[in-house]
């Protein structure tokens, strides 16, 4: 059975071949996904669940699938393990990638990359990883954050690897340099940045169209980039880290939240009471202007959705506390502020957001809307153990959820 699964894979992946790339939050990290035809309500129990699957170690990193098996990274003692599952639930290969993070609030944070038949990831240490996706057999390996020194902030590594055309980038912040390209094939260096002193942050880079051309943006725990992929030619930067208003680390900030970009406005947002930017980037990408900031929409590590010139996610009262709210993208108006449990994920599919509450695993359905949030339906995860802090997955009519040691996939089909 597994290799006839496997022959059905290796056809598949064929088929697939330099078609799309499968990584954390959709196909342009914005947390949008392209799918059509699904649920516009579920039953009360919620959606139909159709695998159940425990034993991929703990993590609060995605589960990723390219419509052939399913991917997702977890921790089992100091290890870092990646395990590839087909959808009858059948172990196809689990493979140790490298060292887990385990100081402070261990468990795998890095989303798996899927390319054709290449699997990218990172450990909790900095080791940048590609594997064979059929197999599982590691391509090459290089310990990105030793080789180039990068200064840790608190929690080890969080970043999900970005694909760059030839490239595959990660971002080992330090004197040394900030982000660096390999060749996805070989694991050659192309490229580094110049170095700026800062932490390694928790961002996974983006990639962001500028005049035509496509950007990197990604960040330290201190400053922001806009990367010229060609090159490693830094742009233009901007210092989001104010030591006056953060005392914990002085170095930098606890900063996880990809930035969302739309034209030539980005925001920023990390939690904390910290205030939010709204920045607008010159034509030529040589300066960086504040627009405004926010004091309410300061999301701690859930991801936002811009959807028709309004901001929606959740934000920080507390650790373990927070409330849902909506801004005017241009300007930063309150347009509602809301109690749903806790805060949370949030994605976007098929017209509707998909939230998902981190303190006790509610996953709500819910129309985007100005005037107020929404819920049409709600469902609440029972298996798994710890913070619901994985974000959610959608991917051919499914909704892929994680929580601890057990993934599960619904199936959200209309």
């Amino acid at each position: 059975m597994r290799k006839l699964a496997l022959v059905l894979s290796l056809l598949f992946f064929s088929l697939i071949s330099n078609a799309q790339i499968f990584q954390f939050r959709g196909p342009a990290r914005d947390g949008k996904f392209p799918e059509s035809g699904l649920l516009k309500q579920w039953p009360e129990t919620g959606p139909e669940l159709i695998l159940e699957y425990q034993g991929i170690g703990e993590g609060w990193s995605s589960v990723i699938s390219n419509g052939v098996n399913i991917y997702a990274s977890g921790r089992t003692d100091t290890t870092d393990y990646l395990t590839c599952i087909d959808f009858d639930g059948n172990l196809i290969w689990k493979v140790a990638y490298g060292k887990a993070w385990n100081g402070s609030f261990p468990n795998t944070r890095s989303t798996p990359t899927i390319e054709d038949d290449r699997v990218y990831i990172i450990s909790g240490i900095g080791e940048l990883v590609c594997l064979n996706a059929h197999t599982g057999e590691i391509k090459w390996k290089i310990d990105v954050d030793k080789k180039y020194q990068a200064d840790w902030h608190v929690w080890g590594v969080a970043e999900s690897p970005l694909i760059v055309d030839n490239m595959v980038i990660a971002s080992p912040a330090g004197s040394q340099t900030n982000f660096v390209a390999f060749d996805k094939m070989t694991g050659e260096e192309i490229w580094k940045t110049r170095g700026t002193d800062g932490q390694r942050g928790y961002v996974s880079p983006i990639l962001h169209e500028f005049n035509g051309k496509k950007y990197i943006l990604g960040a330290s725990a201190s400053d922001f980039f806009i990367v010229d992929p060609a090159n490693g030619e830094i742009k233009t930067m901007y210092k989001y880290f104010d030591p006056k208003l953060w005392g914990w680390q002085p170095k930098g900030l606890i900063w996880a939240n990809s930035p969302i970009v739309k034209g030539n406005m980005i925001f920023l947002s990390i939690g904390y009471n910290y205030p939010a930017k709204m920045l607008k980037v010159s034509d030529d990408l040589s300066s960086i202007e504040e627009v405004y900031t926010n004091n309410l929409l300061d999301n701690h590590h859930h991801g936002m959705i811009e959807l028709d010139g309004y901001l929606y996610g959740s934000y920080w009262i507390h650790n373990n506390g927070g409330k849902w709210a909506c801004i005017n993208w241009e300007t930063g108006e309150k347009m509602y502020d809301e109690d749903w449990y806790s805060k949370g994920e949030i994605i976007y599919a098929d017209g509707l957001l998909y939230v998902y509450n981190e303190k006790n695993g509610h996953v709500g359905l819910v129309e985007p809307s100005p005037t107020g949030f929404k819920l049409i339906s709600e469902f609440k995860i029972e298996k798994g153990s710890g913070p619901h802090w994985s974000h959610p997955y959608i991917y051919d009519g499914k909704l892929f959820i994680r929580h601890g040691d057990v993934l599960m996939v619904y199936n959200i089909k209309e």
